[in-house]
This record gives C-alpha cells, structure tokens and sequence, in this order.
C-alpha cells in the first residue's frame, strides 16, 4: 500500500461528488463509451504525511505559454485533468471557472491538463464555458500525468488535485465536482496551512 493510501484520509461523498470517470486516454481512446462508476472519493493529506513537490516543465499550452512547477511555487494550485467531450468533465467546468475567480486573490491559482484534445477543441471548450486559466495538452507525451504519477495520482478523468505552496499534492476528487461548496472548503483548508 503506498505511503498516500496509509497516510491519507479519504471520506466518500456521496452528496454532490461523482459521477462518471473515464479511463487514462494513454490506455484507450477517448469516447463518451470509455467511461467507469466511481464514488466520487475525496482524498486529503496531513502536510507532515505528504510526498516530494511535483515537478513539471511545458510549453504545449492553450495559451501559448510555457508553465513550469517553480511558476506556482508559494501559490496553493488546484490542477484539474479534463477533455472536452467527457460528460462529467463539462458538468463540472462552471464550477471550476466560479471556484477560479473566486480564490484568484487569495493565492490561489489553476491549470487544467487536457489528455485527449488538440488546441483547437480545448480553447473552444474552455470559451464556452468561460475558463479563466490556461491548460496544458497533453495528450501527445502524457508528460504532465507521468509528473503526477507517484503522489496520488490522477486515476481518471476528470481528476482536481490541490497542491500546496511547497508543490506537494494535499488533496484530490475522484470524479467531477458538483458541490462547489465542499470543494471550496478542500482549497480554503491548504489556504490556511502555513507555509511550508
């Protein structure tokens, strides 16, 4: 059992998480078929339990701009897997893009990693439904997924992981977020923490 499974406290909630998940696009291609139940789990890490900060360099952006881990040290960054022909995926973007503006002063900032889209079919997602932080395609080298692979990964899509100032995960959803409030209280929690 790895040290995040032991360590973690993950509580099943029921009431507003879940939904659908699709299997990893690296495995399968995508399709509204690819997709298995899930409980809509949430997983949160003590900050004296978690592991090594996440490590990442892309330039493969919606945007056109170069993100790197070290951009968003001393910021709490939620990092949210996506595509945007997944049902649960466009269930939850509201949310996401409310969530976004919402914490935007208080430190803390967002990503999305797109595993199966080109730049045309993310960027028209992400105007559709207003997002305001860029996202990474990564459908080609699954480089982004592979950084996340060792600290509670990412197991489908969609996946939110929260990490905090040190680039340590702190907390994941399986599933799509249905329930702003109790997803912005799993930010507002690493918010408070002090710095590492």
């Amino acid at each position: 059992m790895s040290r995040a499974a032991v360590v973690a406290i993950a509580i099943a909630i029921p009431l507003g998480l879940g939904g659908c998940v699709a299997t990893d696009p690296l495995a399968q291609t995508a399709s509204n078929q690819n997709f298995t139940s899930t409980d809509g789990t949430l997983t949160e890490i003590h900050p004296e339990s978690r592991g090594e900060p996440v490590e990442f360099v892309t330039s493969n952006t919606t945007d056109g701009s170069t993100v790197r881990a070290a951009d968003y040290r001393g910021s709490v960054l939620v990092v949210n897997f996506w595509y945007a022909a997944c049902p649960p995926c466009r269930l939850e973007a509201p949310t996401l893009a409310e969530s976004a503006t919402t914490f935007a002063d208080k430190g803390v900032r967002f990503l999305g990693v797109n595993v199966y889209d080109d730049v045309a079919g993310a960027s028209s997602f992400e105007k559709k439904f207003g997002i305001p932080y860029p996202s990474v395609l990564d459908a080609d080298s699954g480089d982004l997924r592979l950084a996340f692979a060792q600290e509670l990964p990412p197991s489908g899509v969609p996946t939110t992981l929260i990490l905090d100032r040190a680039g340590r995960v702190a907390a994941r959803v399986l599933g799509a977020i249905t329930n702003r409030a109790t997803f912005e209280d799993m930010i507002s929690s690493v918010v408070a923490e002090a710095n590492p």
